[in-house]
Formats: structure tokens, C-alpha cells, sequence
């Protein structure tokens, strides 16, 4: 069996608090790397909301082109409403990854989608901001491949300091 990889690419990501909430998704969902292009968030990386300080467990790294960075081989998938593209409760989802999304007020180009193995969209009415897009397709690569075992264990060990909640009926 070939050992699960997970890269999450943001294409020129605008917002520090999308990319902060990326951060937190990557590190509930146990990403591997997150990679950015362009140079708003640079700019705009000083209001950072990852509030878990996953940017130091997991790298945030800057590239120019998302398809020479990865140094292991990945299927790359496209994450976008792009005509023609799978819906995700139809995708089947690769144990070596690279997801690449596109920018908050924007599209993937064509360019990178026709280097993509696979092109996925959420079926939404309407679209969703970048940081929920993310957190919906890791939820449902770690659902649909078990990376994440269930159960009491996991969510004493998931939970802050500020939801200790016990089920009525224990």
C-alpha cells in the first residue's frame, strides 16, 4: 500500500484569513504541505488568523508553478466550477495528492487545469469562499479514504480548552 501524501496549492490567495483557515484544515486533516503562488498573501500574511499556529507544523511554502514543486510523484486535481468537471461526491480520491485551487475572486487558468490529472467541483448553489472549499475536500479525502479514525479517543484529543461537553446519555 503506498503511504498517503496530501499538498494543498492556493493559487495567489488574497485573504490571510482564508489561508489561516487552510492552515487549521490542513492540520485537522493532516496535510503534509500547503503551497501558494503570486504575491497578495506576502503582502498581506501580517494579519495571519491561524489561530492553532499550524504554520509551524506544517510548511507554507511559496512557488512560482505548483507542478515542479512537489518532489513525489501526486495525481494533481483541479478543485474549481469548471464546466465538465466531477462532482466531488463522485470523485474517487488518489493516496497521493496535490489539490490546487484557485483564488478567492477567480478561476484556475486553463493552462493549469489541462496539466491536471482530475477536476473536481462541489456542487453548491452558488460558490463558496476559498477556505470552506478546502475544508470540504479534505473532510471528504479523509472520509472516503479513513485517514482519520473516528471515535471518544479522537475527540478528547480534537477538542480546546473550551468545549469539554460530555454526551447526555454517559
Amino acid at each position: 500500500m503506498t503511504q498517503s501524501l496530501t499538498l494543498v496549492a492556493l493559487t495567489n490567495p488574497k485573504s490571510p484569513t482564508n489561508v489561516g483557515s487552510v492552515l487549521r484544515a490542513a492540520g485537522c486533516f493532516g496535510v503534509d504541505e500547503v503551497l501558494y503562488s503570486g504575491t497578495r498573501y506576502d503582502m498581506a500574511k501580517k494579519f495571519q488568523t491561524d489561530t492553532k499556529d499550524m504554520h509551524n507544523r506544517i510548511p507554507l511554502t511559496h512557488v512560482e508553478d505548483f507542478f515542479s514543486a512537489p518532489s513525489a510523484p501526486l495525481t494533481r486535481v483541479c478543485v474549481d466550477l469548471i464546466e465538465g468537471a466531477t462532482a466531488l461526491s463522485d470523485f474517487v480520491h488518489p493516496e497521493r495528492a496535490l489539490y490546487i485551487f484557485g483564488p478567492e475572486d477567480g478561476s484556475l487558468s486553463q493552462a493549469v487545469i489541462d496539466q491536471a490529472d482530475a477536476v473536481v467541483y462541489i456542487p453548491t448553489i452558488g460558490c463558496l469562499n476559498l477556505a470552506a472549499t478546502v475544508n470540504i475536500v479534505l473532510y471528504d479525502r479523509a472520509a472516503k479514504l479513513n485517514l482519520v479514525p473516528g471515535g471518544d479517543r479522537l475527540i478528547q484529543t480534537s477538542r480546546d480548552t473550551n468545549n469539554k461537553t460530555n454526551h447526555g446519555g454517559r
